[in-house]
């Protein structure tokens, strides 16, 4: 009797073993804010910056990482992602105060170190408040809302690049643009130093219930979306533009622009990665045609498009 074929490995028979969780064809819509996206090849969830650390070092250099946090401002297309992506999670969180300094790693959500800071009697992080990601994510873009951003608030960070080497980074090394840093791609942020000034416990709390109430009376929060879907162009709002270019209320299967603000895209239902790409770029179409502007995308898409796509939108 000849004995049985050995399968062929896959590709997570080909990583080095990690403290963190590895999974195999992994579902990444339950990451989604958009509650939308195919699988991962793989998902490695790292126990800690050693345990990622050592897995940039040890993996096959051919084999591409693609790194998320919460996915909040994240389209996955529904062809899911190549490779391995890296969930920063637990491990990557803790946030501590020393002085007017705070420590947060990069998986700290913005409002959790906005409120921490406001407890230590810190001012100018409650617009971080507004922003629905983790401290990892407004590094890369520069995040930004009401008036202020992450450059203004920045003192150093701390990230592994594609080797698992670390690298401090002061402010000068990252350059901040509008929605912007000019971070190498492959570097992936661990933890960040960001600056509090001594303000009024009572009034930062009254800045922040503001900030909240003007989302909640402006934003899309109940409904499965992504946050702001354009960059504004210089001297422009996104939004007005989407709006006089007839954008408002607009859909594409299960996906549509918002009523309550036009600059953010919302599921539905059952809608598809497809059908929210194909939305933003129908919108981008139009406010090009009306404008001559060409909207920028905010909101990060990765992954490969379906079998059945319409072709590449990136």
């Amino acid at each position: 009797m000849m004995p049985a074929k050995r399968p062929e490995p896959g590709l997570i028979d080909l990583l080095p073993g990690v403290r963190g969780s590895m999974e195999a064809d992994a579902p990444m819509a339950r990451f989604s804010w958009f509650k939308t996206g195919g699988a991962a090849d793989v998902l490695f969830q790292p126990a800690d910056a050693a345990d990622l650390a050592a897995f940039l070092k040890d993996k096959p250099a051919d084999i591409p990482v693609t790194v998320i946090g919460t996915a909040s401002n994240l389209i996955i297309r529904d062809g899911g992602v190549e490779g391995v992506v890296v969930r920063i999670g637990r491990g990557f969180n803790d946030i501590s105060i020393d002085g007017d300094i705070i420590t947060a790693g990069a998986a700290a959500t913005d409002i959790t170190v906005a409120r921490q800071a406001r407890d230590a009697g810190l001012a100018g992080l409650e617009f971080l408040s507004g922003i629905p990601g983790t401290i990892g994510g407004g590094l890369r873009m520069n995040a930004g809302a009401y008036g202020s951003e992450f450059k203004d608030i920045f003192v150093d960070a701390e990230a592994l690049d594609g080797d698992g080497t670390l690298h401090r980074l002061a402010v000068a090394e990252m350059g901040f643009g509008y929605r912007h840093s000019n971070v190498p791609g492959d570097f992936i942020f661990t933890v960040a130093r960001l600056r509090g000034v001594p303000g009024d416990t009572d009034a930062i709390t009254r800045r922040m219930e503001g900030i909240q109430a003007e989302r909640e009376a402006t934003q899309p929060l109940r409904t499965p979306t992504g946050g702001s879907t354009f960059r504004n162009p210089e001297g422009m709002k996104a939004w007005e533009l989407i709006e006089r270019a007839g954008c408002r209320g607009l859909m594409r299967g299960k996906a549509q622009v918002s009523d309550l603000h036009c600059n953010f895209l919302i599921n539905t239902g059952d809608a598809t990665a497809q059908d929210l790409e194909g939305l933003g770029e129908e919108i981008r179409r139009r406010v090009f045609e009306d404008s001559g502007v060409t909207l920028e995308w905010e909101i990060r898409r990765l992954g490969r498009h379906a079998s059945n796509g319409e072709g590449d939108m990136s």
